[in-house]
């Protein structure tokens, strides 16, 4: 899968690095200053490079735990979202890490240890209070675990302190090492969602939906909270018929009593970051749809986004109680 790993020099002998290329016998090994001179160059054909995306091992210096925005949460006070991974496996449409990063390109930061640290100052500073941390910002949490053991890694940290809390965002199935670990309630396990006629146009090589199910089925059997993400919820001519089917499908699948959270957010992006997405895919009907500009953030215009998120609200309280929903607004 990985034919090219480029490394920065002065992680050459780290533990995580060597780990990586063992597995990997086969690629080829690149050496680099910083992950900077590979990753940011402007002259880059995203497109191309995410056909074969080059595996790049990197170590972070600041920024590990940065503060969520107002709207993001699922019931806590202190939130906080971070990356050990920047791209994604998958190749989204909607997604705007196409439109952030000139590479496709995977960076993997294998000092983990400093985010550790971090996670540790943050709670220590609320001992009392719930302190949520939020993977899968930049990346798939789940999709590349086999390679980078993220979850196996961190996750003893996360049960170790008694306030810290984890959600592992994803459409991947790579659960077998969750499956082979006793189950806390402090990790909550979030899988995406769309319905099946947008999933199959947008979400180029994610699991479908039936997978994700099944793998979210054996998770929650196992006894990890579990996570539904509805966002981004996206305008088509039949998306009422379509969302009311995802909702059956999904609720027929799991025990709702079970539940952790279930939320719901409609399409938006950066309007620098839709700007180069369009130009990437300029023939995608999703960026045809009655979009506008608000605050710098392109999305549905304000109509539509209310009577969408109305009704995927109404037709989610059918399945769970309020007290579990997290709708996230601009």
């Amino acid at each position: 899968m990985i034919e090219t790993i480029y490394i920065e020099e002065n992680i050459q002998q780290h533990p995580r690095v060597l780990a990586i290329c063992a597995r990997f016998p086969t690629a080829r090994k690149v050496t680099c200053g910083r992950y900077g001179e590979v990753f940011n160059p402007k002259a880059q054909n995203f497109r191309l490079q995410k056909q074969n995306p080059a595996l790049i091992l990197a170590e972070k210096y600041r920024g590990f735990m940065l503060k969520a925005p107002p709207h993001y949460g699922i019931g806590a006070q202190h939130n906080y979202y971070f990356s050990h991974m920047l791209n994604c496996l998958y190749d989204c449409r909607y997604c705007f890490l196409q439109g952030m990063y000139q590479s496709a390109n995977y960076v993997l930061f294998v000092n983990y240890e400093d985010y550790y640290a971090d996670i540790q100052k943050l709670c220590a500073e609320t001992p009392n209070e719930q302190v949520h941390f939020f993977s899968g910002y930049d990346c798939d949490s789940l999709a590349l675990e086999p390679i980078t053991d993220f979850a196996k890694e961190f996750l003893p940290v996360i049960q170790a302190i008694p306030n810290a809390w984890m959600e592992l965002r994803t459409k991947s199935t790579q659960v077998r090492h969750l499956l082979d670990i006793d189950a806390f309630e402090r990790c909550i396990v979030a899988f995406s969602f769309t319905p099946d006629e947008i999933a199959s146009a947008l979400e180029h090589k994610a699991p479908n939906i039936l997978k994700r199910l099944d793998a979210l089925k054996k998770l929650q059997n196992k006894g990890w909270p579990i996570g539904l993400r509805f966002d981004p919820i996206i305008y088509e001519d039949n998306y009422q018929a379509h969302y009311q089917q995802l909702f059956k499908t999904v609720f027929e699948h799991i025990d709702s009593n079970l539940l952790h959270s279930v939320s719901l957010g409609v399409f938006r992006l950066p309007d620098k970051y839709f700007k180069k997405v369009h130009k990437l895919y300029p023939e995608e009907k999703l960026f045809a749809s009655p979009l506008e500009s608000k605050n710098g953030m392109m999305s549905y215009k304000e109509s539509l986004e209310e009577q969408m998120m109305h009704f995927c609200t109404q037709e989610l309280l059918n399945y769970i109680p309020e007290d579990k929903f997290f709708p996230c607004s601009l």
